[in-house]
């Protein structure tokens, strides 16, 4: 059984040394960094690598600075490296959320940014290729059960994507099909210590609820719900780049910036699907679904050159300049001084 205060009990040590099989079937390009936390995932990912692409492996550590212990963490960190013979870079940020932003999404945001600047910085001769995260089984779940509480679309449902790129490194999730269980197992069966995060007993976390009140009762009622789970988040994955696919050919018609007329052209469904990629892919930016309710309103109400649109999205506004729409930085101009449409 797990030791985890919240894991559901599946502790096959085998189902880890089977996902880097797989992983390394790959042929990953080396060499390669472990997102190394010094808990017991990244801690197992990092220890398997190792011995599998011995002087291929360097490890990145971020210390985040929300909490004391996290000092216990980089020291975890810089003595198993340093047994390994592993190079470690730390990199220390300061993740604490802005005003309206959740802990959990500001801490993601400043630890790949850094990974991002630890890739840049490795150097031409020994330069990063790929980066691997120890996230597993339980946390794509978990992911899928906050996505659904959220009320999100097809992307938050489609979860944690196994593999992606961010530039010119590619990153990589080995081991999304091995249940926490399994990898505390495998530690455990090697006598190898990791670090427990003391917020994991916080209910005040909603990964932490959904850890000790759901996945034990998904355990007990469908023990294979990780593998259907994850068979759903394919099935949504794969409708979503669908719907990317129909979004850029339609954007391309429409025009960047989207002309009005052509949207207005397109059916409600396929009109919202692609004002929410021309948001994200050209600007970043994430529309609320009142907002793209309201934007899709005032962009059938915009026959006339008269009528103004001037909207808040994200971090800036949409507006309307003559016959086309333009997303702009920063709060929207007052009503009486808004530039014409003309």
């Amino acid at each position: 059984m797990s030791d985890h205060p919240f894991a559901p009990a599946d502790d096959t040590p085998a189902l880890l040394d089977a996902a880097m099989d797989a992983f390394a079937a790959e042929s990953p390009a080396l060499p390669l960094a472990v997102a190394f936390s010094g808990g017991a995932d990244s801690t197992a990912l990092l220890l398997a690598c190792a011995a599998r692409w011995p002087g291929q492996v360097h490890a990145w550590h971020v210390h985040h600075g929300l909490q004391a212990a996290a000092d216990d963490f980089e020291r975890h960190c810089v003595a198993l490296c340093a047994r390994l013979g592993v190079p470690l870079q730390v990199r220390r940020v300061d993740a604490r959320p802005l005003a309206g932003q959740s802990p959990e999404d500001a801490a993601r945001r400043h630890r790949y940014a850094a990974f991002d600047g630890l890739a840049l910085a490795s150097t031409a001769d020994d330069a990063i290729k790929t980066v691997v995260i120890a996230q597993h089984a339980d946390d794509q779940v978990e992911t899928i059960l906050l996505a659904l509480s959220r009320g999100a679309g097809l992307p938050g449902l489609a979860a944690m994507p196994a593999r992606w790129q961010r530039g010119e490194t590619a990153y990589v999730r080995p081991l999304l099909a091995v249940p926490g269980g399994a990898i505390r197992a495998w530690l455990r069966l090697r006598g190898e210590a990791w670090v427990e995060d003391p917020t994991n007993n916080e209910w005040r976390h909603p990964r932490n609820r959904i850890r000790a009140g759901l996945l034990p009762a998904l355990q007990r009622a469908f023990p294979a719900y990780r593998t259907t789970f994850a068979r759903s988040a394919a099935h949504a994955a794969e409708a979503q780049r669908l719907l990317n696919e129909v979004a850029a050919q339609d954007l391309a018609a429409a025009g960047c910036p989207p002309r009005l007329a052509v949207l207005q052209a397109l059916s409600a469904p396929r009109r919202a699907n692609v004002l929410r990629h021309w948001l994200a892919a050209v600007h970043g930016q994430t529309a609320s679904a009142a907002q793209l309710a309201e934007l899709q309103s005032q962009v059938m109400a915009a026959r006339t050159r008269g009528h103004r649109i001037q909207l808040k999205v994200g971090s800036g506004h949409v507006q309307r300049r003559g016959d086309s729409l333009y997303w702009q930085a920063g709060n929207p101009p007052p009503t009486d001084t808004a530039p014409p449409t003309r």
